[in-house]
C-alpha cells in the first residue's frame, strides 16, 4: 500500500469480556482519525475469536479465522478470556498465542510513556521495551510440536527454555532500528552471569548486531538490577530489548510505573504482519458496564498503523496514528479519565472526548 492506495483492510477481533467493548472504541476513533486526515476509510474484516468462535464454530481460535488473517498486513484483536472456556477448549494455544505461533510475529513492541493528566509513579518515563516473542522459557512458543513444559514424574516438573541466533538477531534489528528513530539508546538486558549458556548468547549475539549501527550507544544490564533501575530512574532508558519472560514482566512493571496497564500499548510484528493488542486481559468483571478504559488498544492501534507506515511507504498513516495518540493524550491532560485512573468517564463517554479532539489538532 502506497500514499496512491489509500484503502486498507484491517482485520478487526473483539475478543471476549471487555474486548468488543474497548474494540469498538478503537474501531470508531480510527475511523474518524482517517477521515480527518482526508484518506478512503477503513475497509474492516471482522472475525471471531474466545467465546464467539466457540459458539459459531466449537473453537476458541477456528481455522476460517487463521486463512482470512493470512491475507491481511494487519489487524486489531481485543482481549480474550480463555480461564472462562470449558476444560476442551482451554487444551491447545490461546487465542492470541496461536496468532503470534502461525504467523511468527516475533517481535513484541511495548512502549510506556507517562502522559499529562495522568498520576503516575514515574513522570520521567518514555521508554520502549522490545521482546524476543517466540522462544525463551514459553512452553506455547519454543517447539515445534507439543510443550516445551513436561513433567517426567510425577514429582518433578520441567522447561525447556530455546534461545536461536536467527530469533535473537531479528529481534535485536527491530530494537536497533527502534531506538533510530529515538534517542538512540540500546540497553540489552539478560541473566548471563547465572544462565552463561542462554542468556550469554543473547547479550552477545544482540552485541554483534549492535556493530552495525555505530550511532547507537548500547549498554546492558542483569534483569534484576535493571527491575530496580527501572523504578528508580526510569529516565534513563530508551530502548530495551530483552528475551520473552523478562520483556514480559519488565514491561508490566514499567506499564504500571506509568499509572495503569490501562494504558499500556502493544504491537506483535513480523517482517510482513502485524497485530495491534493491549497488554491488559480481558476484564470480565467490567463486561457491559461501560467502564472498560480503552486507551491501551486505542494506542496500539496507532503503534499498528506507524508499522504500516513504514513498511508501505504510506507517510498519510503515520498522521492518521499521530491524531490517535495526540486525541487521546489531550483527553487525558483534560482531566477526563475512566474509573481505573481515577476518573469518572465512561468508555463511551471517553471515546467521544478523544473522536472530538482528533479534530482540534
Amino acid at each position: 500500500m502506497s500514499d496512491s492506495e489509500t484503502r486498507l483492510r484491517l482485520g478487526l477481533i473483539e475478543g471476549d469480556g471487555i474486548g468488543p467493548e474497548i474494540v469498538r472504541a478503537t474501531r470508531d476513533v480510527v475511523d474518524d482519525a482517517f477521515e480527518v486526515v482526508g484518506l478512503t476509510a477503513v475497509e474492516w474484516v471482522h472475525l471471531p475469536i474466545g467465546h464467539t468462535a466457540i459458539e459459531q464454530f466449537g473453537d476458541p481460535m477456528p481455522e476460517s479465522t487463521l486463512r482470512v488473517l493470512e491475507g491481511l498486513e494487519g489487524w486489531i484483536m481485543g482481549p480474550h478470556d480463555s480461564a472462562s472456556y470449558a476444560p476442551e477448549h482451554r487444551t491447545g494455544l490461546p487465542p492470541a498465542g496461536a496468532v503470534r505461533k502461525r504467523f511468527g510475529l516475533y517481535g513484541n513492541v511495548r512502549p510506556s510513556r507517562t502522559i499529562a493528566g495522568v498520576r503516575s509513579v514515574a513522570p520521567e518515563m518514555d521508554l520502549v521495551i522490545v521482546r524476543e516473542n517466540s522462544e525463551g522459557l514459553y512452553a506455547d512458543r519454543n517447539m515445534f510440536t507439543g510443550s516445551g513444559e513436561f513433567r517426567p514424574t510425577a514429582d518433578m516438573a520441567m522447561a525447556i527454555g530455546v534461545f536461536t541466533r536467527q530469533a535473537i538477531e531479528r529481534v535485536a534489528r527491530l530494537a536497533f532500528d527502534g531506538a533510530s528513530d529515538r534517542r538512540k539508546k540500546v540497553t540489552i538486558v539478560h541473566k548471563a552471569n547465572v544462565l552463561p549458556v542462554t542468556m550469554g548468547l543473547f547479550r552477545d549475539v544482540c552485541y554483534e548486531i549492535a556493530t552495525r549501527y555505530p550511532d547507537i550507544e548500547v549498554t546492558d544490564e542483569h534483569v534484576d538490577a535493571a527491575a530496580a533501575h527501572l523504578v528508580r530512574a526510569p529516565g534513563d532508558y530508551d530502548v530495551i530489548v530483552t528475551e520473552n519472560l523478562f520483556g514480559d514482566i519488565l514491561s508490566d512493571l514499567a506499564g504500571e510505573l506509568t499509572g495503569s496497564l490501562g494504558l499500556a500499548a502493544s504491537l506483535n510484528c513480523s517482517d510482513d504482519q502485524a497485530m495491534a493488542q493491549a497488554v491488559h486481559g480481558a476484564a470480565p468483571t467490567l463486561t457491559g458496564h461501560n467502564r472498560a478504559n480503552p486507551v491501551a488498544l486505542m494506542l496500539s492501534a496507532a503503534l499498528l498503523l506507524r508499522w504500516l507506515a513504514t513498511r508501505c511507504s504510506h507517510s498519510a498513516l503515520r498522521r492518521v496514528a499521530e491524531r490517535i495518540e495526540h486525541g487521546v493524550a489531550e483527553t487525558l491532560r483534560a482531566g477526563v479519565a475512566t474509573s481505573d485512573l481515577g476518573g469518572l468517564a465512561s468508555t463511551t463517554e471517553f471515546t467521544e472526548q478523544v473522536r472530538a479532539r482528533l479534530h482540534r489538532w
